[in-house]
């Protein structure tokens, strides 16, 4: 088992590798110019070719490469055109935010997916099971940003419960981190509540058919005690792609939710670095969340090795 994630953890960097090349020299083919935004649409081509030769982007483009890639591996991602911080630097003060939001959203995700998919499942074919069904299909359905409007109006504005923008740090005010997350994290979990619902009681209503859970029901065990310690475990595995998918896509969204919610997280790092043209603040952001999606995937594996022995490897 330990053999095997450590030959995981070294084919992500290939991988990492292979994106953040190709990530460059895409980015390379763009006909915006940094320069040129830099200093405005009535600079002179002289101006404009002193900001390119100041900040390196008069090189050939595999040069620039080299150097970037030579100081990644140092962990120098290099310096944003247009504020000079470093990137680096930026990253570490964005990725909290962005973890804090999908951990959040992940977890609203799980406390009602799973147990509306359970209670559901336990009454599949009533009506409970349809209404379950049917609020599970809308709630897919529901853009992310429009919830968080109505949650903001409703629990900022008409209720002012949570905050209704901005993001505290953990170590800053713990209680006051935890209230600017909730409106941010129901925004982006409801729809992965609908998604792990819809599929914890999918799986479960097969799983329930077989007939060793038949056979310890009818030895008088409680229908509690038969899917906690039986029947939840075999119907893990599906459940469990699910949530990767929506750890992907909660990342994703994360980046409406925080403009939304004026968030400083990779999100809205990504929205300015993308309309300004900042080449390796965006650079530095693909890597990271490269990184993150690789990362999830591999707790996807060992999930898998651990809801079902069949799939270990060595």
């Amino acid at each position: 088992m330990l053999r095997a994630t450590g030959l995981r953890v070294l084919a992500m960097i290939p991988l990492v590798f292979l994106v953040a090349t190709a990530t460059f020299f895409l980015g390379q083919l763009s006909t915006v110019d940094p320069a040129e935004i830099i200093v405005g649409p009535t600079a002179t081509a002289e101006q404009v070719a002193a900001v390119r030769a100041e900040h390196g982007l008069d090189r050939p483009a595999v040069v620039q490469y080299v150097d970037w890639l030579a100081g990644a591996v140092r962990g120098d991602m290099g310096e944003s055109v247009y504020t000079g911080a470093s990137v680096t630097t930026s990253l570490v003060q964005a990725l909290p935010v962005t973890l804090s939001l999908a951990l959040g959203g992940l977890f609203v995700g799980l406390l009602l997916g799973v147990p509306t998919g359970i209670w559901s499942a336990l009454r599949a074919g009533r009506p409970a099971d349809r209404a379950v069904s049917l609020v599970a299909t809308v709630g897919q359905a529901v853009p992310n940003f429009w919830l968080g409007l109505l949650l903001v109006l409703a629990f900022a504005i008409q209720l002012p419960i949570f905050p209704a923008v901005g993001y505290v740090a953990l170590d800053e005010d713990p209680v006051a981190w935890a209230q600017s997350l909730v409106l941010p994290s129901i925004s982006l979990g409801f729809v992965a509540a609908a998604a792990i619902s819809r599929q914890t009681r999918s799986s479960l209503i097969g799983v329930l058919q077989q007939e060793y859970v038949r056979t310890a029901l009818s030895k008088g065990l409680s229908t509690s005690r038969v899917v906690v310690k039986h029947a939840l475990k075999n119907a893990g595995a599906p459940v469990v792609t699910v949530v990767a998918f929506q750890v992907t896509a909660l990342l994703s969204g994360s980046v409406v939710i925080e403009r939304l919610f004026a968030m400083p997280g990779l999100g809205a790092l990504a929205i300015d670095a993308v309309l300004r043209r900042d080449p390796d603040v965006i650079q530095g952001i693909v890597v990271v969340s490269v990184v993150i999606v690789v990362v999830v995937n591999l707790v996807l594996d060992l999930s898998y090795a651990w809801l079902n022995p069949k799939v270990r490897t060595a």
